[in-house]
């Protein structure tokens, strides 16, 4: 099977298709509206159905919370405390699935350090919850990773040297896995085209269309044209996250579900600012905090509030970054400062709204409605268990179909760059020599395209000039910026800069020396005339100049105000 690019002429292509739904004859079998892991999850289910799939994204794929989570596929260890052990377990069966069929190329392995502090009595009792959290993580082919092991304060200090020997008397060494989310998106979008999905980022469902009670489909806008037209489908499955209430609300007000955004900020430090081997889970006065090894970077989180303001770009203030700071700092030896963070994000997570004030307590559960005929409706969850999700929502809008429809499929099925990895990674010395690109690129390929790493590589070979690394971040060649263009559906330098890449974050300058460059490489490839382009860069300049503004602010409602000083990205043609 020839791998999906989600092109230029791609997406023109299904905008046709969508179109053409209005057809007698020719409406989809199933319409996603929202281009997040659940999403994206959810038309990668039903296209391997058999089904006829369209999805849209009102901005890019995985522009909301997908691209700002914590980055860990996990079972949630703080969930045993609460006596979960049903979602607990589901989310360790996935992990392994991710691990070991799914993702091996874009899910790999990490090793935590729990601390101890308690004397006699703490030992004992995380021990047994670990042992549980291992056994849960079985499946028939194992857990993909080695079990517990207890440490004394000797043993964690070898580990993590950096830590103050005084924050703890030993601790626990445990294995999770760790994901970039917004690559996971990708690959789920280019996995579902290459079964036939119909897939198109920058298109709004600014309505729904109802004949009588029933949902028919939606009305839609373009936002690179802002032409308008209308799509047609059997069932919609509204997968919109923290957007859950208001695409609801466009259909009915009855038998809602209900979603509370909780704001999570994290800091992106560089690893060599303190010295560990391993990850770290620390206990918090409201929940957990993880340091989290991500390449030469460590990335330190989350905070976990009530959030009222606008959803597209969540801003994170001064007062975030203190409360992780000084958090982190307490078993630190040498304290982080200001000085040494990298990059900061902020991301919302759909919680499902209950009794509880406080956004700790609401629960992780996914929960899938049907809340009038033609409308399905999934919320909640956590990333880990976005497949479970997907796969409840399209039983849930197939059930209503006339037909028999196959069964779910996804737990068998690869994403692209899945298939064969293992065995390019084994020759990565040889691609390295065949390429003429140093194998610690080609490695680093590796983990974010797979088995994709060589069409990447022909890129180079195509035009040398493309081996050259990236200003100011000197982990991604420019060969990324137009692959991400031609194969992954990139359509603004933000896209490349902050999600197919992690420049935004990663890089000091936080992509700026990168966006006149980015700018150059995707202009021929989307057509874009000079203005266009100073329009991209100036743009780029502007949101990293509002977020560096957002951050020195005390409270929410003045980052906000900041942040929100950047538009919208606007094309001009």
């Amino acid at each position: 099977m020839m791998t999906a690019q989600l092109s230029p002429e791609y997406r023109e292509a299904s905008l046709s298709r969508l179109k053409e739904s209005v057809q007698p004859g020719r409406e989809l079998d199933i319409l996603v509206v929202g281009g997040g892991v659940v999403g994206t999850g959810s038309a990668l289910d039903a296209a391997t159905r058999g089904l006829e799939v369209g999805i849209v994204e009102t901005r890019d794929w995985a522009s909301g919370t997908s691209s700002r989570s914590s980055k860990l596929i996990h079972g949630g260890l703080r969930y045993l405390e609460m006596l979960d052990f049903r979602l607990v377990q589901e989310a360790l069966q996935e992990r392994g699935l991710l691990l070991q069929r799914i993702a091996p190329h874009l899910v790999h392995p990490v090793p935590f350090l729990y601390p101890l502090t308690r004397r006699f009595w703490e030992r004992p009792y995380v021990g047994t919850g670990m042992v549980l959290y291992d056994t849960l993580g079985l499946t028939r082919h194992g857990t993909g990773l080695p079990i517990h092991k207890h440490l004394f304060r000797r043993g964690t200090l070898r580990a993590a040297p950096s830590l103050r020997e005084d924050a703890m008397i030993g601790a626990v060494r445990y294995y999770d896995a760790q994901v970039d989310d917004a690559r996971m998106v990708a690959g789920l979008v280019r996995t579902a085209a290459q079964y036939g999905a119909h897939a198109a980022n920058r298109v709004a469902v600014v309505d729904f269309l109802r004949e009588g009670e029933r949902v028919v489909g939606a009305r839609m806008r373009d936002q690179e044209t802002g032409t308008e037209f209308e799509v047609r489908a059997k069932q919609v499955i509204n997968a919109t996250g923290v957007w859950t209430d208001e695409t609801q609300g466009m259909v009915t007000d009855r038998g809602q579900l209900k979603v509370r955004a909780s704001k999570g900020v994290h800091l992106v430090v560089p690893r060599d600012r303190f010295q560990s081997t391993v990850g770290l889970i620390l206990r918090t006065e409201k929940s957990v905090l993880f340091v989290i090894p991500w390449g030469r970077h460590w990335i330190i989180g989350t905070t976990d509030t009530d959030w009222k303001l606008e959803k597209a770009h969540p801003a994170a203030s001064s007062r975030d970054i203190d409360y992780i700071l000084e958090h982190v700092n307490r078993v630190l030896k040498r304290p982080l400062t200001r000085e040494d963070v990298e990059g900061v994000y902020a991301g919302l997570r759909p919680l499902l709204a209950g009794e509880s004030e406080s956004t700790t307590k609401l629960s992780r559960e996914h929960v899938v409605a049907h809340p009038v005929p033609g409308l399905v409706v999934v919320a909640g969850g956590k990333y880990t268990t976005y497949r479970v999700m997907a796969k409840d929502a399209v039983d849930e809008a197939t059930r209503a179909m006339d037909e028999r429809i196959a069964p779910s499929c996804t737990d068998r099925v690869p994403l692209v760059g899945a298939e064969g990895y293992r065995a390019v990674w084994n020759r990565r010395h040889r691609l390295a020599d065949r390429s003429g690109v140093h194998v610690a690129r080609v490695e680093h390929l590796l983990r974010r395209f797979g088995s994709l790493t060589e069409e990447v590589l022909a890129l180079v070979k195509e035009r040398p000039e493309l081996a050259e690394p990236m200003p100011g971040a000197d982990d991604y060649l420019r060969a990324e910026a137009v692959y991400a263009t031609t194969h992954e559906g990139a359509r603004h330098v933000e896209d490349v800069l902050t999600r197919r890449t992690r420049i935004s974050i990663e890089a000091w300058d936080r992509g700026v020396s990168a966006a006149p460059v980015v700018a150059d490489l995707m202009a021929p490839i989307l057509g874009w005339s000079q203005t266009q382009r100073d329009n991209e860069v100036a743009h780029y300049l502007a949101r990293v100049e509002a977020e560096r503004l957002s951050q020195q602010q005390p409270d929410d409602e003045s980052a906000e105000a900041a942040r929100m000083g950047a538009e919208d990205i606007v094309p001009v043609k």
